[in-house]
């Protein structure tokens, strides 16, 4: 299963990995992901959204 919020669609970023030297490497940023229930039509489902997603339905009051 891919690592995305399924709500936004946010997906990891790549960027480089800094020595002191300054040597670069290839990193991936991945999202913090988490499991969360959301009221949808009076049902409740678990979906996998970013924190930040999860912050703006708790202030919405969508969370279950």
């Amino acid at each position: 299963m891919a690592r995305k919020d399924d709500i936004t669609g946010k997906g990891p970023l790549s960027g480089n990995k800094r020595s002191h030297a300054l040597n670069s490497t290839k990193r991936k940023y991945n999202l913090n992901l988490q499991i969360v229930k959301i009221k949808q039509n009076s049902k409740v489902i678990k979906v996998k959204v970013s924190v930040k997603t999860a912050k703006t339905l708790k202030k919405q009051g969508r969370l279950a």
